[in-house]
């Protein structure tokens, strides 16, 4: 009888992490060419890259089940992949979010947030896809730090967007709405940071 070929741990959690950038990018294109008569349509690749991860998510905890011997701590793998997912549910929740909230058009500068979003999912995945050779990475700990700069950089962005939202609308609708989407955009942001960081935490316990 044939041995079961072993699993890879590291090449899931980085085809995880590779949806995340994909969907990431047509995001951010979908906000920089907002148009709601043609939403759903630009939104299915996001729809699509969700689903896709589901399914490695499901697989990767049933091998994680059977797995004798794991490359690093189970309970690392585990989240860092959860964490990923994090990123691609909130992305995917986002085109569903502006369908839900009927908007017509895209407010200044949401452009640079998405962008800032795809910057950030770029930099999961190069982090992913150097985590399985951590030890002798000559980028992984400089890509952890570009990620963490990025949040930064939005973090300043989405408090000057909400000053702004609640000092110049006057609309308490359209307020509420995109108080809701500037939040939602944060979460985002911040489990990208979450990702990498729980990377460099890898690192340090694995070193």
């Amino acid at each position: 009888m044939a041995r079961k070929k072993q699993y890879d741990f590291f090449k899931a959690i980085a085809q995880l992490a590779d949806n995340t950038h994909q969907a990431a990018e047509s995001f951010a294109v979908l906000v920089q060419n907002y148009d709601p008569a043609t939403l759903i349509a630009d939104s299915e690749k996001i729809h699509t890259l969700e689903k896709d991860s589901d399914q490695v998510i499901a697989e990767l905890t049933n091998e994680l089940y059977d797995a004798f011997i794991t490359p690093i701590d189970r309970e690392d793998i585990l989240v860092i992949s959860e964490r990923i997912d994090d990123i691609l549910d909130g992305i995917n929740g986002l085109t569903y979010l502006f369908e839900n909230l009927v908007v017509s058009e895209m407010r200044p500068e949401t452009e640079i947030f998405a962008q800032m979003i795809a910057t950030a999912a770029k930099g999961v995945h190069t982090a992913t896809e150097e985590l399985p050779k951590f030890k002798v990475s000559k980028t992984l700990k400089s890509m952890i730090d570009e990620v963490n700069s990025t949040e930064s950089e939005a973090d300043r962005l989405y408090s000057k967007l909400k000053k702004r939202l609640f000092s110049e609308e006057t609309d308490l609708l359209t307020i509420i709405k995109w108080k809701e989407i500037y939040d939602k955009f944060e979460e985002i942001i911040n489990a990208s940071e979450d990702a990498v960081d729980i990377i460099d935490g890898i690192i340090i316990k694995n070193s």
